[in-house]
């Protein structure tokens, strides 16, 4: 089955909410938007970028706007789609047909095609630094070759990470130390241990 029949059986499924999300697809495909299918669900983009789904559970159905956290809300409907997981998406939930105002709804829509034809967008939250434990096996290689320890600072922390929990695993001195021997050059050319799998 195609994008466009999955589409298709969407709206054409037996539902409570049949007519109401039929009212939601027609404002969307009036406002010029492309149609296609993601996530099991239909999904509505302009210029290859994903502006809104809509959707239908056992209680409700809906809009998913993807960047919706920059719609100005005027109505004080959206909410978190996931609290805690999404950053941008909002949802606007409706529980019966006579819920959905064409006009403002509409106007949703409108603004968040505005948005996106904007470029704007949500910043990923930046990571705070990472503190890597060193394990005192490889601290005491630093210990003798500053030069190491400083090509070792370089390193993402992902790649620091990798190394030390290397060393640490160890349960034998003797495995600790022919890790160590793997390793030492590897850091000195500012390689990750995993990178051959990357």
């Amino acid at each position: 089955m195609d994008k466009a029949e999955k589409v298709a059986a969407y709206f054409e499924e037996e539902h409570p909410f049949k007519k109401s999300v039929s009212i939601l697809r027609d404002l969307a495909l009036k406002s010029n938007l492309e149609e296609t299918y993601k996530w099991m669900f239909p999904t509505y983009m302009i210029n290859g970028k994903n502006v809104l789904s809509i959707c239908k559970f056992k209680k409700h159905c809906g809009i998913w706007f993807f960047k919706g956290v920059f719609l100005s809300d005027t109505e004080n409907v959206l909410e978190n789609a996931q609290e805690g997981k999404t950053q941008a998406m909002r949802h606007w939930k409706f529980y019966l047909e006579d819920d959905i105002d064409t006009k403002k709804v509409a106007a949703y829509i409108n603004e968040a095609i505005e948005n996106e034809r904007k470029g704007i967008k949500l910043m990923p939250k930046k990571k705070g630094k990472v503190t890597v434990f060193v394990p005192p096996e490889l601290e005491e290689v630093f210990d003798r070759d500053s030069a190491l320890k400083a090509v070792f600072n370089t390193l993402t922390d992902a790649k620091r990470r990798d190394y030390c929990e290397y060393i640490a695993s160890a349960k034998q001195e003797k495995t600790k130390n022919s890790r160590l021997q793997k390793i030492v050059p590897m850091i000195a050319e500012g390689k990750g241990l995993n990178d051959m799998y990357r």
